[in-house]
């Protein structure tokens, strides 16, 4: 052969070799988010449970790292829901709990999680629960849904359109609700009734559990709701059947994506409220439907592992358990989940729950599993969801722009071990504002109304009229208000805080006027 040919051959060779060796996925791990709707610190085995078994979970926490301080934004659902996806605190965009039939909250051009991840070279996809609203005005079931999802960084989803006890009692795919007649037309609404199916005021004796007042509105599935709608009636769900659903359309997403990095954010409908899991977990627990939604939202989590597993993709997957807010028992049904908790502790050692300006409220489980990059251990690191944005990017290469997750600071570090310092102060949102800074904890005075829904919630909610300091690490249970002992440390949080809220973003290198010209 030919000097020269030859010396091409090899040099083609060696190329080649090169190429093998370095695959995209091995470079940029695919990431999945379990995230559990009303799951309190204290309601899964390896946080202390009792009254029901969550072996799924527990082997993440065995395997994995589990975070003892970790928190969600807010002590309701739709403000954490906002803050993980776009790194912002949630009330930068007066995020609230949604109508059902509320427009998009997340406005197409904003910065996104899955949007970072799509620059990155992930496919991206939401299956669950959603509850950030759809379209512009006033949804239109009937047609095409947007913007949504696949408008702020999904490349599919499949979502649950708000909650479980809110109409309609649908599923909707990218723009369309799935299995629509289009001859049996869907109308929403949230101020008056409509139709002629029955409602929980009138009709209880047709009702699975009853329900309040908030929650008496159309009856589907034998559960009265939130709200009024009419027709629809092929593409209703069924309760017993969500989770499977879920489980079914997530293990299609990783099948389908597995040769490239994947961003599946899998948000889970358990445990909320109405709690009607699968028959086959009824009794798996002996806390009436409550811990049996959390046996079957144990169940849904092994089947992710069970897939990831199947598949191979295991050691190349980051998987982060968590929950968007605290516990809840009595949430609007009469479910019996007060008269069965017996010594279970759904918000482990700490005060409150959902709702709730104390520290249950946005203190959760939290597990970071990737096997052979995570050391299993514990962690008192003190971390925030919003933070997830920068975090991954710093995982995956990508630069932020000055005007992406304003709130979100790198703590990829704290998340996968690498170091137990966390955030010197966290945020907590719960119709008024918290402070973590540290073992101690500042609930500034409430400032505007208690909805009358909360009345009934029998969660202490932190709000008075007056500033309440606690020194978490001699106090968990936040029993004694110590500002009168410490007025310079309530002042000095008071400060913080109040910076915070005035400020356009905290992260460091944010630029609040590319912000400000952004909105």
């Amino acid at each position: 052969m030919n000097k020269w040919l030859f010396l091409i051959f090899i040099s083609l060779l060696l190329g080649q070799m090169s190429c093998r060796q370095k695959p995209a996925a091995a470079e940029k791990p695919n990431i999945i988010i379990i995230y559990v709707d009303d799951l309190g610190y204290g309601d899964v085995g390896c946080y202390g449970a009792g009254g029901v078994s969550t072996p799924n979970v527990d082997l993440l926490a065995s395997k994995g790292l589990m975070l003892t301080d970790a928190h969600a934004t807010a002590s309701t659902c739709t403000p954490s829901r906002f803050s993980l996806l776009t790194g912002s605190y949630a009330f930068r965009n007066d995020a609230a709990i949604l109508p059902g039939d509320a427009p998009l909250l997340i406005r197409p051009g904003t910065p996104t999680l899955p949007g970072m991840l799509q620059k990155a070279g992930y496919t991206t996809a939401v299956i669950g629960k959603w509850h950030l609203g759809l379209g512009n005005g006033t949804p239109q079931w009937n047609g095409i849904l947007k913007p949504g999802p696949t408008e702020v960084g999904f490349d599919y989803s499949f979502i649950v359109p708000a909650t479980l006890d809110r109409v309609p009692t649908v599923y909707v795919e990218n723009h369309r609700v799935v299995n629509l007649d289009a001859q049996d037309t869907i109308a929403v609404s949230y101020e008056h009734r409509i139709g002629n199916l029955p409602i929980g005021l009138e009709h209880p004796e047709l009702l699975k559990f009853k329900a309040d007042s908030q929650h008496s509105g159309t009856i589907v599935d034998s559960i009265s709701r939130i709200g009024f709608m009419s027709g629809g009636r092929s593409a209703w769900w069924k309760d017993e059947d969500i989770a499977d659903v879920l489980v079914k359309q997530m293990d299609a997403f990783i099948r389908k994506h597995q040769k490239s990095p994947f961003f599946l954010y899998f948000s889970l409908t358990d445990i909320h409220v109405p709690r009607a899991p699968a028959y086959r977990f009824k009794g798996k627990s002996t806390m009436g439907s409550r811990g049996d939604a959390i046996a079957e939202m144990d169940w849904s989590t092994g089947a992710v592992l069970k897939t990831l597993d199947a598949l191979g993709l295991t050691d190349n997957t980051l998987v982060i358990f968590t929950s968007d807010n605290g516990p809840v028992l009595d949430d609007g049904y009469d479910d019996h989940a007060e008269q069965l908790v017996g010594a279970h502790r759904p918000g482990g050692p700490f005060k409150g729950g959902k709702y709730s300006a104390f520290e249950a409220g946005t203190r959760v489980p939290a597990i970071v599993y990737w096997p052979g990059k995570i050391k299993p251990g514990t962690s008192n690191a003190l971390v925030s969801q919003v933070d997830f944005f920068a975090s991954f990017a710093a995982l995956t290469g990508q630069k932020l722009d000055e005007r992406d997750a304003p709130d979100s600071f790198n703590m990829l570090d704290a998340l996968t071990g690498k170091s137990d310092t966390g955030r010197t102060t966290l945020l907590e949102e719960a119709y008024t504002f918290a402070l973590r800074s540290g073992a101690w904890k500042y609930i500034a005075p409430q400032t505007r109304p208690t909805p009358g829904w909360m009345s009934n919630k029998k969660i202490p909610t932190g709000l008075e009229p007056f500033p309440q300091l606690y020194r978490l690490d001699a106090d968990t249970a936040e029993l004694h208000n110590v500002r009168e002992q410490y007025p310079d440390r309530t002042a000095e949080m008071k400060n913080t805080l109040t910076k915070i809220i005035q400020d356009d973003g905290t992260r460091p290198g944010f630029k609040k006027q590319n912000q400000a010209a952004n909105r």
